[in-house]
């Protein structure tokens, strides 16, 4: 496939307020991309477009309400008919499922799993019409690999994974690519308070809006950031479980939830709450 001209595009970026999805709507907007921030805080949202300027848009969006889809979308038309749709928003509360209040369990699917959904019914059908288009997930290295305390967070980025991996199939006949970046632990508010890996080389926020950008030049089906660790996990994935078990736990993979500190994150886990 010969990669695209990004200046001919126009993008919707979820979560785009703030951390990784600002990064990836500055990263685009260089390019000459029509950017639209779909986020559900209307002033951070609006003070970012205003601040990158090159008439990027936000509006008001709930991601897990099927009618603010359509409300948002019908705020932006102006920018479209869009070519990309980037289901960047998510939230990640961190803690043991069994001390996780059900509010808090539901949010995380519904902004997580059910957001990404949501995104591309209401976007999908447009790109189906004209023929191409190109769906980008924000999932994470949780979604191919378990950690303990991080449970509903988990399995939402494994149903996000899933939910790609058949939408690709689905879709690819129409012509739509869906493709997938895999962030490790990113250096953004979400991370705040939880500690590095050993060996794993700390990610900001604008290393996964490079693979983004990449991603949309040339669609893959997989991105991991960083791209090592893709080849770390399927090195380990080879060796019996007692020898994974042990990698993980001496490059202190296994208990990066479990060690957060939850002085360090109280913040951001109040805000993830009211989200």
């Amino acid at each position: 496939m010969s990669r695209r001209d990004i200046s001919t595009l126009s993008v919707i970026v979820t979560g785009g307020a703030r951390g990784i999805g600002r990064a990836i709507v500055e990263r685009l907007v260089a390019q000459g991309a029509r950017v639209a921030i779909g986020d559900r805080d209307d002033a951070v949202a609006k003070a970012t477009a205003e601040e990158i300027g090159h008439g990027v848009v936000a509006a008001h969006l709930d991601v897990t309400d099927a009618a603010s889809w359509a409300s948002f979308l019908s705020e932006v038309e102006s920018v479209g008919p869009f070519d990309v749709l980037v289901n960047n928003a998510g939230i990640m509360p961190i803690g043991s499922l069994l001390k996780e209040p059900e509010e808090v369990t539901r949010r995380i699917v519904d902004i997580n799993l059910h957001g990404v959904i949501n995104g591309t019914k209401a976007v999908a059908p447009g790109m189906i019409e004209r023929g191409s288009g190109h769906i980008v997930n924000i999932a994470s290295v949780v979604g191919r690999y378990a950690v303990a305390n991080g449970a509903s967070y988990t399995a939402s980025k494994f149903a996000v994974v899933g939910l790609s991996e058949s939408l690709r199939a689905e879709l690819a006949p129409q012509g739509i690519d869906v493709s997938l970046v895999l962030p490790s632990i990113v250096k953004t508010e979400l991370s705040a308070g939880v500690p590095d890996s050993r060996g794993v080389k700390p990610v900001t926020a604008d290393d996964v809006a490079k693979v983004v950008e990449a991603t949309i030049r040339k669609p893959k089906a997989e991105q991991w950031v960083p791209r090592y660790s893709q080849s770390m996990m399927k090195m380990t994935g080879m060796l019996p479980k007692r020898l994974q078990l042990a990698i993980a736990k001496s490059m202190k993979a296994d208990s990066v939830f479990v060690n957060a500190d939850s002085a360090a994150r109280a913040a951001y886990e109040e805000r993830a709450r009211e989200s």
